[in-house]
């Protein structure tokens, strides 16, 4: 990965101001600051959250990436998205994904 990507602009917790300037590459960047190293599970939970939200014009709720999971791990889909994001949906995955941060939503 070339680490001379710069970041778009930031809010004071790190997420992208406006989630049109997001890329793969600046998804690379933030995972790094997130310490997640990204697999293809990660990229499967990251480019469904892109495509929901560029046909939504807004983020997926969890419920969403767990059903999307579901189709491939059934069960176990929702203690796959948390353990892809350890830290939290919200924190590592909306972050990730370059989603603005939630207004009235815990980063939990």
């Amino acid at each position: 990965m070339d680490a001379t990507v710069s970041l778009p602009a930031l809010d004071e917790e790190g997420y992208l101001v406006e989630p049109g300037e997001w890329n793969e590459a600046v998804a690379e960047q933030l995972a790094l600051a997130e310490d997640v190293r990204l697999t293809d599970e990660h990229w499967d939970v990251i480019r469904f959250m892109r495509e929901y939200y560029e046909e939504h014009q807004i983020a997926p709720d969890a419920r969403y990436v767990i059903k999307h999971l579901s189709n491939r791990l059934g069960a176990d889909a929702r203690n796959a998205l948390f353990k892809l994001f350890a830290y939290g949906y919200v924190k590592q995955a909306w972050k990730i994904a370059g989603m603005k941060r939630p207004r009235a939503w815990s980063t939990g």
